[in-house]
């Protein structure tokens, strides 16, 4: 096995300190005993509950090591070399006689070889140690391994029950794809929890084993996600977005190899005229997932450790991939100028160098409000495919709207004068819309009535649209789009 080679060169690499970030403790410390039995070096295992023991073979645990600093002492202290695994030592590091410890015996290694191995989910080694540091990355199990995991589940739930797994071959395909990005355990048991259901792995099996892979690696909420995005793509309007996207549809899925696969779009327009419904629109028309990034809530919400968890979401969207990334109000986490000590600037290079350098399949749709406030650098091309607007729909496209939302509300649309309607509704938004509805709904209902078209016409002429109410800026922004982006519609 490749990984158990590369831990045995780092190993014996010479390195007094090695780091191993992973939350797959029980694999990492089963592959480390089984290279003490063939290493020249004793390997011992430290966690605070039980104190210092030796790790391949079970002679008891050493009195009085339990506490950090006795067991560093007590290792400073032999004369012989080893291996010790320290388990959870990441709450002690912030001592500064832990620090000192954990040095000395580094420095020491060149007359006595003790190498220290930390383990736990998420190490910071303090800065004195760093140059005496290595790390070693657990990789994730790639396609090929998890559809080795599939066969070595199905086997052992066939000698469980004396039949065999009734297995979709397209479903086991798409399930070695899908469960890229999580840890060999967790993909082991998400294989399990979808064979012991029903005893058959099938297309039916896949939404609910996302929904479990998306909160397994989204643990701390960075993003939103929702996996059954078909009836996005049944959206009024938009008619040249939806042609472009067509167009790249084959390449995205990966059916094109002549072609270079799509990078994203930028989409810009009117607040509240459908910016949100074209990014879902893309997610449905591809027929992926769609995780959606709120760059206000992000830079808010983590305020100090903004980049880190940017990146974070950015690798939760590679281990989602086929995906499409929304990244929503993208002008509230890049704009130039900002007073925030270079943080913006710093996302900002942290979001260009992964456009520039991502090999997965997420498309990228970033929407903005504010066209400038956001920087030169992600507008160029390049940097995304293209750059759509989104205006004030239509007439047709708003006869379309007010279709949709009768229905979702359970009114006949034949029972309306839809042309009169969308002829009465210019300058209104699609939320608009749906809200001239809403209300003309409670109207009715206070009248105890049905709701008929006059409803909506009174509505409509009590409603100050967004176009009126903002005329002057969105007669800029239009202004400013005309020569500059693609129409949506």
């Amino acid at each position: 096995m490749k990984e158990l080679h590369d831990l045995e060169l780092i190993l014996t690499s010479h390195t007094p300190v090695i780091v191993i970030e992973s939350l797959e403790e029980v694999r990492v410390t089963q592959m480390l005993a089984q290279l003490g039995l063939r290493m020249d070096h004793p390997m011992y295992q430290w966690t605070v509950t039980e104190g210092l023991r030796r790790l391949e073979a079970d002679f008891g645990a050493q009195k009085f090591t339990a506490e950090p600093r006795e067991v560093l002492k007590h290792i400073k202290a032999l004369s012989q070399p080893g291996y010790f695994l320290l388990l959870d030592f990441h709450p002690f590091l912030d001592d500064p006689i832990h620090v000192r410890l954990i040095k000395e015996i580094a420095q020491e290694y060149e007359q006595i070889g003790k190498t220290l191995i930390f383990l736990s989910h998420d190490i910071s080694i303090p800065p004195e140690i760093r140059h005496l540091t290595a790390r070693f990355n657990l990789r994730l199990p790639d396609r090929a391994t998890i559809k080795r995991l599939i066969k070595e589940e199905a086997r052992r739930w066939q000698s469980q029950n004396r039949r065999k797994v009734q297995a979709d071959q397209l479903a086991v395909d798409r399930l070695a794809s899908n469960l890229t990005g999580v840890t060999a355990t967790d993909a082991r048991r998400l294989i399990r929890s979808a064979i012991e259901n029903d005893g058959a792995i099938s297309q039916e099996d896949l939404p609910g084993l996302m929904k479990s892979k998306y909160e397994l690696i989204n643990q701390d909420g960075v993003i939103a996600f929702e996996y059954d995005t078909a009836s996005f793509a049944e959206v009024a309007g938009l008619a040249n977005l939806k042609e472009w996207l067509s167009h790249r549809h084959r390449a995205f899925a990966g059916k094109a190899s002549s072609l270079d696969q799509p990078r994203g779009i930028m989409l810009l327009g009117v607040q509240g005229g459908g910016k949100s419904l074209a990014a879902k629109a893309v997610a449905g028309t591809f027929g992926v997932p769609l995780l959606r990034i709120d760059f206000g809530a992000l830079y808010n919400k983590y305020i100090g450790e903004t980049e880190k968890n940017l990146r974070n979401a950015l690798e939760i969207a590679e281990s989602m991939a086929p995906c499409v990334l929304w990244m929503d109000e993208i002008e509230k986490g890049v704009s130039a100028g900002q007073s925030d000590d270079g943080v913006s600037l710093r996302i900002l290079g942290t979001l260009l160098t992964w456009m520039a350098e991502k090999r997965q399949s997420v498309f990228l749709v970033a929407t903005a409000n504010d066209v400038q406030r956001l920087p030169p650098e992600l507008l160029r091309k390049g940097r995304l495919d293209e750059i759509f607007f989104v205006d004030l729909p239509s007439e047709t496209t708003r006869r379309k709207i007010f279709d949709i939302h009768l229905r979702r509300r359970n009114q006949a649309p034949s029972g309306f004068d839809l042309t009169l309607l969308g002829s009465a509704s210019e300058g209104f938004t699609g939320a608009e819309i749906e809200q001239v509805i809403v209300s003309a709904l409670y109207a009715a209902q206070a009248q105890e009535s049905k709701l008929d078209t006059e409803h909506l016409l009174e509505e409509i002429e009590r409603t100050r649209p967004l176009s009126v109410v903002m005329g002057e800026k969105i007669a800029q922004l239009r202004e400013w789009a005309a020569n500059r982006t693609v129409a949506a519609d």
